[in-house]
Formats: structure tokens, C-alpha cells, sequence
């Protein structure tokens, strides 16, 4: 028989308990939790709850992470439960991320009560307001009392829950203190219960019912939008970020309907797979190559769908190019606009904007313009698949290849989770179209590498299925910890070690040889088999293309039949990848310069 949360052993058990059951009806079942003596109460609640999904792990930044990785693979929040103490302060970086990002969110932190705060009382801090401006919703929640009404209680849940839910997503914040006895043991008489109270114990609706508001656009807007559309001949269709399938095949089929070219970053999910009919133009960011032919590709009317592209050559274009209309579409009030050439702000959800369009605007053939577009694509993608190619014909082992490899060969089970730095603009820029069209998730709100391992851990707990991760190896040992997630969580994990931090060697600063090597590249010479070992993995190394392509079948295997994670190191070289980039870049700016001057 299924336990009502207000049968608890004292008023703290009977609000921790309540805590929980209103986050379940509120759709939040899944919680990732770091043990700790202050969150008993929350920890014990949520393991005993009948329809609670309960992560544990040691590390309060990995929880957080992987809770952002679950938010990421599920658009739900997940909760992250931790104790008092620098344990919050471990959360930082993952709300922020949320935050930037739009990630749904919710932590839960557990506090010293108010007579401990500032009283030099062991492991307790300054947690309210601890992450600043990042939560979209904070409270400081007393500790449980009969004085005050459990309602208020169950309704400041509801509302956070809103907060996290509503539009622009994020991460929200509840800080609970607590008194002890924090175990569950009886602790004088529990206050009394209202008929309301006992009703929604009864029932498994919240106390509070609040619907998510979704931001729309009038018709007005739309036929100033659709009015910008008609008629243009270099009109460019950019795909950012994009939450779920229904975005994605609306941004599709208004690119089919229009037939202006559709430049997919890799978060987009438009990026990997077929297309269809859409004239996707997947290989743009080396198109782009030759910054002398940015005339060519220079835009009249941008239209802007989701979030952040990855591209810099891309933004550059849009900046030099300064289209009279560059309308920008997404269902977040907050500035996206870097360079200041934004002209239409619209607050509203892709897919209706998409459908709008459509039924606004006639079906276009193919413009001039976007022939160019798809010549230079085809183009660009034998020049990248002969130019990863050795003397011999064979595949050669590089950064660019391994990208365009995984991208090919990922099931189309498993989602593909990029650490930031090389992996996530490698394959915005050389992944393969021929693969599976899988979700792509990639920590690009702040951009930091804290936390990959963890992310890719959380979003297999919110698909049931293993994940892809590509990580490099600063990257890995900054999440080192995590891989304990991975003892129960199947993830593959390719691992691109070139001993040091890669994407430097394309800043300026590499020219500064006393300092650049120590400071910058920061080399390091872990052995990753050692510590993969330690946590129980398991661990291979690839020493060609065709050994990565054999041992990630292996190990896509074994995470589908056994739900065992695998790490497969790739050891690369910083400098030569450096060089085998310009080669690419030099290749592929030569072969669209041939394309163009056939114009």
C-alpha cells in the first residue's frame, strides 16, 4: 500500500515528505543526489517514495551536471538534492550553464537553521542567494514548523516548478533548513492538517495546478515577417539550437517550402542525417573558409531559428554582411545578439512561427542563390572526405576524422553529447551526413568543459539509451569523478587525447613560445587506462580510423546488450592537428573559389 506523505514520523519528515510527493505530481521524478547529513530528510524522502528515479553520486558538481544533462535529453527538470556547506557552491557551474542555456533545473538544497547562520557553526555558509542572478526563481525556505501552514509550503513547490518550466526555462533554487532530529524518528506531535491538506493527500494532483504559458505572435507580426520573405533572392535560413523534433521538422519544411539555403548548426539536430528536400547546406563553416569570398555568400535577409550557432566564420558573415532583415526566432525575451545586426526580436516558439510562414508565403523554387549554396556543399564534402584520406588511400587518424567518423557510424539509439573546445566545432564542421539523425547536446550556454563526463551520464538516465560523449582530455580530467557514473549508465566515451589543450594552438598566443607550451597548452601526460581501470570500465585504444570504427561498433554493442560503459582513447598530435585544419581550410577555400568562378 502506497505510503501518504502526510503519515510522517515529526514535522520535519512531514514536510520533506510533502516536498517530494508535489515535485512527483508536478511531473519531477528523477533526482540526482550527493550524500550528505543536512539533505536526510530530502534523501530519505525521495528513496522512499514508490515513483522516484534516484541517482547517487559522491561528487555534488557531477550530480549537478548530470541533472543538466537529464534537463538537456528530456526538456524536464530534474531535482539535484545536496547538503549544506560548499556542496551548494559546487552547483555553480551547472546552473549557470542551465541558466545561460535554458535547461531546466531545480535544486534543492538542504541549510542550517536560522539560529546557525553566521555563527560560525560547522559546514554552514551564506547560501541564500549563493548563484547570484542564474536562478529564475529562489526561496529561503524556514525550517518545518507547525507554526507555518504546509500549504504555503506545497505552493512555493508549485510555483519553483513553474519558474523552472515557463519560458525562457532555467534552473530554480530552494533552500530548506533544517532542524535536527534530521532522522525519521518521532519527535512530539505533528500539527494539524486542514481539509485541504487531507483532500490532496487523497489525490494525486498538486495543490496547485499551473499550466505552462507558451509565448505566441500576433498576425500582425507574422505578415510583417512573411512580407519580409517574399520575393528575395539571397535570403539564408540559420538553424541554432532547436528543442525537440517538432522544431526541427518545422525549421525543415519552411527551408523546403522557401528553397533558401538552410545552414544547420550541429546542437540544431538539422546538421546529421537526411534532410530530405530541404537544401541543407551542412558543410558552411568550411565553405566560409576563404574570407575574401565572403561577398559571395553575403546575405539580403536572415532568418535566425533557436539559439547559438557554433560557427565563428558564420556570425562573422552575418556581421560583415549586415542584412537589411535579420530576424531572430526563439521563445526567450533575452538578447541574442552579439554583433548588434539583429532587426526583429520575435518572443515565440519555432514551430508555429515555421507554419505561419508556410501558409504565408507561395512554394519557391530553387534561386541561383541557393544552387551555389548546395554546389559549394557537394563540393566542400569530397574535398573534406579526399583530404582526410592518407597516401595510401586508407583513412588517416586525425581530429577531423575521428568527428566524421563517429557521426557516421552513431546507432540511432544513442544520443551524441560534445565536450566544448575542439569536440563540438570539429563535428559542426566535418561530421558526416551519411549517419543516423540522433539529438546532439553539447554544453554551449557558458561553453565551459566542467562537467561533460556527469552531462553525458544524466542525459542516458533521461532517454533509457546509451550515449556517444567526444571529449578531449583536459576536458576528461576535469570531470574525472564522474566516471563512476558511467559503472551504471552506458556511456562510449571517445576520448581524444593530445596531451594538452589543442584548441589553443589556434589562438594567437601559440606564436609566444616562452609562454605558450607551459601556460596555455598546459601538457600533461595522464594514463587514462589506469584510471578508466580503477572504475571498473572498459577501456581501448585506437591507433587508426579503422581501429576506432572497429572497437566503437564493440563498444556501442556491449552498451546496448550489457549496459556497460567503454572509454576508447585516440592519441593525436596538438601541432599536427593544427596543420592538418589549415590544410583542410586551404583545400576547401580552393575548391569553392573553382565553384564560384563558374558562376
Amino acid at each position: 500500500m502506497t505510503r501518504s506523505p502526510l503519515d510522517a514520523e515529526n514535522t520535519t519528515y512531514l514536510w520533506a515528505r510533502s516536498i517530494v510527493e508535489e515535485l512527483v505530481r508536478c511531473g519531477i521524478d528523477t533526482f540526482f543526489v550527493a550524500p550528505g547529513s543536512r539533505s536526510t530528510p530530502l534523501t530519505v524522502s525521495v528513496a522512499e517514495h514508490p515513483d522516484t528515479q534516484v541517482v547517487v553520486h559522491v561528487d555534488e558538481r557531477g550530480t549537478a551536471f548530470a541533472a543538466l544533462g537529464y534537463g538537456r535529453a528530456t526538456g524536464r527538470p530534474a531535482g539535484w538534492i545536496t547538503t549544506s556547506g560548499t556542496a551548494v557552491a559546487n552547483g555553480l557551474p551547472a546552473v549557470v550553464e542551465a541558466s545561460v542555456d535554458g535547461v531546466p533545473l531545480l535544486c534543492l538544497t538542504a541549510d542550517r537553521p536560522p539560529e546557525l547562520r553566521g555563527s560560525g557553526a560547522n559546514q554552514t555558509i551564506d547560501q541564500v542567494d549563493i548563484f547570484g542572478s542564474y536562478p529564475r526563481h529562489f526561496v529561503d525556505l524556514p525550517p518545518p514548523s507547525g507554526n507555518i501552514p504546509l500549504e504555503a509550503v506545497l505552493s512555493t513547490v508549485d510555483e519553483a516548478v513553474s519558474h523552472a518550466m515557463r519560458v525562457p526555462p532555467g534552473p530554480v533554487h530552494l533552500n530548506a533548513g533544517f532542524r535536527k532530529p534530521l532522522e525519521p524518528v518521532s519527535n512530539g506531535p505533528l500539527p494539524t492538517l486542514s481539509k485541504r491538506l487531507r483532500r490532496w493527500a487523497g489525490s494525486r494532483e498538486p495543490l496547485m495546478r499551473r499550466p505552462t504559458a507558451q509565448p505566441s505572435v500576433t498576425a500582425a507580426v507574422m505578415d510583417v515577417l512573411a512580407q519580409h520573405v517574399r520575393g528575395v533572392e539571397r535570403g539564408l535560413i540559420v538553424a541554432g539550437r532547436l528543442d525537440g523534433k517538432e522544431e526541427m521538422e518545422a525549421v525543415r519544411s519552411f527551408a523546403e517550402h522557401v528553397q533558401w539555403p538552410l545552414i544547420p548548426d550541429i546542437t540544431s539536430g538539422l546538421r546529421l542525417g537526411s534532410a530530405g528536400t530541404a537544401p541543407r547546406v551542412a558543410h558552411a563553416d568550411s565553405i566560409l573558409a576563404d574570407s575574401d569570398a565572403g561577398d559571395a555568400w553575403a546575405p539580403e535577409v536572415v532568418l535566425h531559428f533557436g539559439g547559438r550557432a557554433v560557427s565563428k566564420r558564420l556570425r562573422l558573415l552575418l556581421r560583415d554582411a549586415a542584412p537589411s532583415v535579420y530576424a531572430v526566432v526563439r521563445p526567450d525575451p533575452s538578447r541574442f545578439d552579439p554583433d548588434h545586426r539583429v532587426t526583429d526580436h520575435i518572443e515565440a516558439r519555432v514551430a508555429p512561427v515555421c507554419a505561419g510562414l508556410v501558409e504565408r508565403s507561395e512554394r519557391q523554387g530553387a534561386s541561383k542563390w541557393t544552387q551555389r549554396w548546395l554546389q559549394a556543399d557537394t563540393t566542400v564534402a569530397e574535398t573534406l572526405q579526399n583530404g582526410l584520406m592518407a597516401a595510401d588511400d586508407t583513412p588517416r587518424l586525425s581530429e577531423p576524422g575521428v568527428a566524421r567518423l563517429i557521426t557516421r557510424r552513431i546507432p540511432a539509439s544513442h544520443a551524441l553529447v560534445l565536450a566544448s573546445s575542439m569536440p563540438v566545432r570539429d563535428a559542426n564542421r566535418y561530421a558526416h551526413t551519411d549517419g543516423a539523425r540522433v539529438s546532439v547536446l553539447a554544453n554551449r550556454g557558458a561553453s565551459g568543459i566542467d562537467g561533460t563526463i556527469a552531462t553525458a551520464a544524466g542525459c542516458t538516465v533521461g532517454t533509457e539509451d546509451p550515449a556517444t560523449l567526444v571529449i578531449g582530455d583536459l576536458a576528461a580530467l576535469h570531470d574525472m569523478s564522474s566516471l563512476a557514473l558511467l559503472q551504471k549508465h552506458p556511456v562510449v566515451v571517445v576520448l581524444i587525447n593530445n596531451e594538452g589543450g589543442g584548441i589553443f594552438h589556434f589562438l594567437p598566443i601559440s606564436d609566444h613560445d616562452t609562454v605558450f607550451e607551459s601556460y596555455f597548452a598546459t601538457p600533461q601526460s595522464v594514463d587514462f587506462s589506469r584510471a578508466v581501470e580503477a572504475f571498473g570500465l572498459h577501456w581501448a585504444q585506437a591507433q587508426t580510423l579503422n581501429d576506432l570504427a572497429s572497437v566503437y561498433d564493440e563498444a556501442c554493442g556491449r552498451a546496448a546488450t550489457e549496459g556497460t560503459s567503454t572509454i576508447i582513447e585516440v592519441q593525436t598530435d596538438r601541432n599536427d592537428n593544427r596543420h592538418i585544419h589549415d590544410r583542410l581550410d586551404t583545400q576547401c577555400a580552393e575548391a569553392v573559389a573553382k565553384v564560384l568562378a563558374k558562376q
